[in-house]
Order: structure tokens, then C-alpha cells, then sequence
């Protein structure tokens, strides 16, 4: 009885040595997918914090971007006669424009000489008008030429967008846009893709549009495509959120436009009543105001009276131009 007892105490032993020594093949599978499990975190973990570097990355060169061009365009706020015309869209050259400019100069001092303003002050009225005068309408078209550009670029750029989401490379949704949109986006376009006829590359190219219409938007879009030719992603949806972005900044601009109308009326009541008083006093009354235009100190008050109202609608023009 006692020979048996051991016999089985040694075979209990044996067989917990064995399971003790020799790994199963369940928990070794157990193991295994713990491992595997593991393994597989630390890999997402990794592609995780990858995207994100990449992300952060990608972030960080839009950034630089923005900040480098935004900084070019406030080195050139101070434009030269070429740039204004070629930013206006007008085909004059600066020589014919000072030409046209000086005789312009010549009619308007012989109008004030025929209304018997004295010579002096004919001329110097001539030589400021035939400065200013034109400036301020190429300044005009310039700007209409701008907002008309920015009416039509979200279109444009959903446009390319959509080409880009139908499998279209970029090059082929540019061409449909130069080929489809509205002037002066149409226009535009094209001349990005004879730059590219010439050798430029997108990057290089899109370029000509920040110097064609130097604006924030565009230089949105420039800092885009340039980026995402660079260092890559989806293309389609970074155009898309810009889209969005300058659509939103049009409605702010409408409803600024929109807030600031009724102090904009006011500078125009107040700017032209004294010259529409004197026209109206003169036809009822002409000798009323002639000291004005005769005598030294009346022309003083006129030369003073100009002055002051010039300057007030200036300030009250200033009051209401907000950026955005």
C-alpha cells in the first residue's frame, strides 16, 4: 500500500514537472496574440504620432509660407506707375499714360483760365489734377478689377476641386477653368498655364497670379498649391476649406459694406453740401460770391475752407475702410 502511494505521489510529481517544462501549445498561441496585440498598439501608437508629426509639419511650412508671402506684399504696398497699370488690366503703356495725363493737364487749364480763375492758380489746379486725376482712376479700375476677381475665384477653385476629385490632374482642372469661368479669373488662368507652356513650374506659375492681383485671397491660394507641390496631401480638400474660407470672408465684407453705408452717406451729404450751396447761391445770386474768387483774403478763406473739407472727408473715409 505504502509502494503504491509513492508510485502516485512520483507520478503527480512527473506530470506537473512536465506542464511546468513544456510550454503548451494554447498558452503559447495566448502569448502570441498578447504579443502581436502589443505590437500592433505600439505600431498604431507610431503611425499615429507619425501623422501627427506630419500633420504638425505640414502646419508649421503653410505657416511659414503665409507669413513670407503676406510680408512681400506689405514690401509692396508702394506700387510704381507699370504696377498699377498692370494690375488695373489696362494694355497702356507709362509713356502714353503721361502723355494722355499732360494733355489732360493742358484742357483743364484752359477750362479754368476760360471760367477766369487767375493763371496762377490755373496752373497749379492743372498740374494737380493732371497728377492726381488719372492715378485716381487707374487706382479705380485697379480695384474694381480686383473685386471682380474675387467674385469669381471660389468658383473657380471649386471648379478645380471638382476636376480634382473626378480623377483630373491639376494642369487639366486649371485648363477647364480657363476655358469655362468668368473674366478676369478666366484670363488669369490662362496665363498661369502659358507660364507652364514655357517651362515654369506650378509653383512658378501660380505666381503670376500674386503679382497680377495682390490680395490676400490669392495669396492663399498661391500658398496652397505651392505647399501642397512641395510636401504633398489632399489637394482636393485643402481647396475645398479655402473655397469655404473666402466665401465667408466675402459675406463679412458684404455685411461690413453693409454696416458702414450709413456713415458713408453722411460723408457724402456733408463733403458735397458746401458745393452745391455755392452752385446754387451763384445761379441765384452771382455777385453774391465773387470776393471769393477776387480778393487775396477771399481766396485765402476759399484755399483754407478746401483744405478743411478735403480733410474731413478724408478722415471720414478712413473711419469706415476696415480690414478684413
Amino acid at each position: 500500500m505504502q509502494t503504491l502511494l509513492l508510485a502516485l505521489l512520483f507520478a503527480v510529481f512527473i506530470g506537473a514537472l512536465g506542464f511546468a517544462l513544456v510550454p503548451s501549445a494554447l498558452g503559447n498561441s495566448r502569448a502570441d496574440t498578447r504579443r502581436k496585440l502589443y505590437q500592433g498598439d505600439i505600431s498604431a501608437a507610431r503611425r499615429g504620432q507619425n501623422a501627427d508629426r506630419t500633420r504638425d509639419q505640414r502646419r508649421k511650412t503653410v505657416q511659414l509660407a503665409l507669413k513670407a508671402q503676406s510680408d512681400e506684399l506689405n514690401t509692396k504696398k508702394r506700387l510704381t506707375l507699370t504696377d498699377l497699370l498692370f494690375q488695373a488690366g489696362m494694355t497702356i503703356t507709362p509713356a502714353t499714360f503721361i502723355r494722355n495725363s499732360i494733355i489732360f493737364g493742358g484742357g483743364l487749364f484752359l477750362i479754368l483760365l476760360v471760367v477766369q480763375i487767375p493763371y496762377y492758380f490755373a496752373a497749379i489746379f492743372a498740374v494737380a489734377g493732371a497728377y492726381l486725376l488719372p492715378r485716381l482712376y487707374v487706382k479705380h479700375k485697379r480695384k474694381r478689377y480686383q473685386d471682380r476677381f474675387l467674385d469669381e475665384l471660389p468658383n473657380a477653385i471649386e471648379a478645380i476641386v471638382r476636376g480634382i476629385k473626378t480623377g483630373l490632374p491639376l494642369n487639366d482642372s486649371m485648363r477647364v477653368v480657363a476655358k469655362d469661368t468668368k473674366e478676369p479669373v478666366k484670363s488669369e488662368f490662362g496665363r498661369v498655364l502659358d507660364q507652364q507652356s514655357f517651362g515654369f513650374s506650378m509653383t512658378e506659375a501660380v505666381q503670376v497670379l500674386l503679382d497680377r492681383v495682390p490680395l490676400p485671397e490669392v495669396n492663399f491660394f498661391v500658398v496652397v498649391i505651392s505647399v501642397q507641390q512641395q510636401a504633398g496631401g489632399n489637394l482636393s480638400e485643402a481647396l475645398g476649406n479655402l473655397a469655404h474660407v473666402l466665401r465667408n470672408r466675402k459675406k463679412m465684407k458684404q455685411k461690413v459694406k453693409a454696416m458702414s453705408s450709413e456713415a458713408k452717406a453722411s460723408a457724402g451729404i456733408i463733403g458735397s453740401l458746401p458745393i452745391v450751396v455755392a452752385i446754387l447761391v451763384s445761379v441765384f445770386s452771382p455777385g453774391y460770391l465773387q470776393p471769393l474768387f477776387t480778393t487775396p483774403i477771399g481766396m485765402l478763406c476759399l484755399g483754407i475752407g478746401g483744405i478743411m473739407l478735403s480733410l474731413g472727408i478724408f478722415i471720414m473715409y478712413r473711419m469706415v475702410q476696415f480690414e478684413i
